[in-house]
């Protein structure tokens, strides 16, 4: 296996890494309620201080940082690891915030869709038109869970619409190369859906039997949950991994093609960056670490990414 290396230690339950022109990488600490930058040292530097619980997190066509905020979490520490409990006892929904990315200034664009409370927004991809697909998780209680969504909004704040309801946990979420495919993973399930786009904002929905419209892409066994992806260049699907702690990568037209390990049973996230793409970030969340490693081929280059 290559060797991963660790590039910063400590952080608090870190998400969401996007890979700068600088080669920093930025990225939430969930349980600090930060919006953090890492420089290439290791060091981290505060940008923004949210609240709630930060967990998804892209780049605008402003420059400006969007996140999606889960609205916060209960906390606990288990074998020597940092992991989300119920709801934080101060929880009243969640909400997507955009970041001026020079003042640190936090304002919120949407907290509602239609009469709807967010619930849990997990993850979020701009597309080239300037809008935003994300996944809201929803929560899960001590007796019940939410069903979850995947919502479309633009990025001034003046429209949100919901293009998948109900799906049970989404959390990554991924457009492919070409921009005609949209890519939701399922906690839950360890299953990678695929919808076709039709224009921004619009899916095209697979018949029955299909849960929500989705074409499954991959279904793992074992346990097996998964997290945010990321694409490659290549159109193939790579999503973190939780409990068995991995990278899995699924092919453009389905099936697995590889599972990659990790030292950390909380994979969380990966992005791509470096010279030509070809390093991935990835969030190790238990244990609060930033890693990279060589990739095999460059990544794909995010919309607004630079």
């Amino acid at each position: 296996m290559t060797e991963i290396r660790v590039i910063a230690s400590g952080l608090r339950f870190p998400e969401g890494p996007v890979a700068m022109a600088d080669g920093s990488i930025v990225l939430v600490e969930i349980e600090r309620q930060t919006v953090t930058r890492v420089p290439p040292d290791g060091r981290t530097e505060v940008l923004a201080a949210v609240g709630g619980g930060p967990n998804g997190l892209a780049i605008g066509p402003d420059g400006a940082f969007y996140v999606c905020n889960n609205g916060g979490f209960q906390w606990r520490t288990e074998m020597n690891m940092l992991r989300p409990g119920g709801p934080a006892s101060d929880y009243t929904g969640g909400r997507i915030e955009r970041i001026d990315p020079r003042s640190g200034a936090v304002s919120v664009l949407y907290d509602h869709c239609g009469p709807h409370r967010l619930l849990g927004p997990n993850d979020i991809v701009f597309d080239d038109a300037g809008g935003f697909y994300f996944t809201d998780l929803g929560k899960a209680r001590a007796r019940e869970r939410d069903w979850g969504g995947v919502y479309y909004a633009l990025a001034d704040g003046s429209r949100i619409v919901e293009v998948v309801h109900p799906i049970l946990t989404p959390n990554g979420i991924g457009l492919s190369p070409d921009g005609k495919t949209l890519y939701v993973a399922e906690t839950e399930t360890a299953r990678l859906w695929a919808f076709d786009v039709l224009a921004p904002g619009v899916l095209a929905k697979a018949p029955f039997p299909s849960p929500h419209g989705g074409r499954l892409m991959v279904g793992l066994g074992g346990f097996q949950r998964f997290d945010s992806l990321a694409v490659d260049a290549a159109g193939n699907v790579c999503v973190a991994t939780l409990v068995n702690g991995s990278v899995n990568v699924v092919a453009p037209g389905g099936g697995l093609r590889r599972q990659i390990p990790m030292p950390d049973m909380f994979c969380t996230n990966i992005c791509f960056g470096g010279e030509d793409l070809r390093t991935a970030y990835m969030t190790l969340s238990g244990t609060g670490q930033l890693v990279a490693m060589p990739w095999d081929g460059p990544g794909l280059r995010l919309a607004h990414q630079g």
